[in-house]
């Protein structure tokens, strides 16, 4: 494995954070300023003109779809290895992503799309994602049911003649609250009779259809992350084309391992991201003051700190590079190890790393005048999306006890001779 960057990668590097420097750190404040205003106004959930205004110049600099690889519709899309760099650069900032097509869930639902949609799915809904011209969300997690076993989904998909009606309660539903999301991904039950796994099929929704209503936006410590939202959506006898399903009937698991995958690493990538930022600035904080009589940087404790917040970025990154290299090279399936090891490691260090630096800044750490609360409330919850830790944990430790049952299965085999 040879994990340097390609010169085509450090160009790329280079220009993203050029851009970085021009256009998201200066205007960190203005973006949380536009929605406060606008919730002054009475409605949050109102697209940010600065978001707007950057994605141009995120298509001119030639920052735009970087995610999505194999793919003719996105040229411009990059390996897993390739992409693993820049992702980190931008989760950084948790709203950047958006700037260059490139954030959550929107992501993995184009993948998907791409993947797994009929050439006429991806005209009417891949292409306009693409663009940037319209939103979606994925929805999956249901509040009456533990979902971090989604054979327990309870939404119903049932065939009625050349339609599916949709009947279910779906909740922390990313992206449902943005007035540009157009299109829903449901996974519900076609099947309850079928096989534990080929229960489930996933079929595309429009937010516009009649019958789906957003209930109320549910916030993480306190933020509602408006325009974008994570919201309960009821589905009432939602009736769509029966050609929006997506693959088949009991399908749905397949699609939701070959989604997972990449959006679990690209969410790994962001938080190490995040992790450096809450480093940098908590070596500047710890620079710049002084008690007890020395500078606080001085101070055993936080040297400690920082060093091991070193180690466990430089730790976290390379296992995320080992699981983009194998992604890229044997597939999702292969290196289902690799990406439930670092969907574990990534979050944790991240939050680890954030709570030293929240502690550093004082009680200036747990405002809105620093990125610090609020990016830790982010990756608070990646411990939980996606698949909680306990269940990566648990899929980890089966894969290592069945190594090491058929290593004894081959020690103890007795060995026969021929008469």
């Amino acid at each position: 494995m040879n994990f340097e960057y390609s010169p085509k990668v450090q160009q790329l590097q280079k220009k993203l954070l050029a851009f970085m420097d021009a256009h998201i750190y200066p205007n960190e404040q203005r973006f949380f300023a536009e929605i406060a205003e606008n919730r002054a106004k009475g409605n949050a959930w109102v697209p940010t003109k600065l978001i707007e205004e950057l994605k141009p110049k995120a298509r001119a600099a030639g920052l735009w779809n970087p995610f999505l690889p194999h793919s003719p519709r996105a040229p411009e899309g990059l390996s897993n290895l390739e992409y693993a760099p820049l992702c980190e650069i931008m989760g950084r900032v948790p709203w950047a992503p958006e700037v260059f097509n490139c954030s959550a869930p929107d992501t993995g639902n184009m993948e998907t799309i791409a993947r797994y949609g009929t050439p006429e799915q991806q005209d009417q809904w891949l292409e306009p994602l693409l663009k940037g011209e319209i939103r979606s969300a994925f929805l999956m997690t249901e509040p009456d049911v533990a979902s971090s076993d989604a054979t327990n989904i309870q939404c119903s998909i049932v065939r009625d003649g050349d339609d599916y009606v949709i009947n279910g309660r779906k909740w922390w539903s990313s992206g449902a609250g943005d007035p540009r999301c157009a299109v829903y991904i449901v996974m519900g039950k076609t099947n309850p009779d079928a096989g534990r796994h080929e229960q489930q099929s996933m079929i595309l929704v429009p937010a516009n259809a009649p019958g789906v209503k957003v209930i109320r936006p549910l916030s993480v410590f306190g933020y509602d992350d408006a325009p974008h939202g994570h919201m309960e959506v009821a589905l009432d006898k939602v009736r769509v084309p029966a050609s929006n399903l997506l693959l088949g009937e009991g399908r749905g698991f397949e699609i939701a391992q070959g989604r997972l995958g990449p959006g679990r690493i690209h969410h790994c990538m962001r938080s190490i991201g995040m992790a450096e930022r809450a480093l940098e600035l908590m070596c500047k904080r710890l620079n710049t003051r002084v008690a007890f009589g020395r500078e606080v940087a001085r101070q055993s404790v936080w040297q400690e700190r920082i060093a091991e917040s070193r180690c466990m970025i430089e730790q976290a990154r390379l296992l995320t590079l080992k699981a983009a290299y194998m992604m890229d090279t044997v597939g999702n399936k292969v290196a289902k190890a690799e990406i439930a090891m670092i969907k574990v490691v990534a979050p944790n260090i991240a939050c680890q790393i954030l709570d030293w630096a929240i502690q550093a800044h004082g009680a200036a750490g747990m405002s809105e005048d620093f990125p610090l609360a609020y990016g830790y409330a982010h990756q608070r919850t990646l411990r939980l999306a996606d698949g909680p830790d306990e269940v990566h944990r648990n899929s980890l430790a089966k894969l290592e006890l069945a190594k090491h049952l058929q290593l004894r299965h081959d020690v103890e085999m007795p060995v026969t001779r021929g008469g």
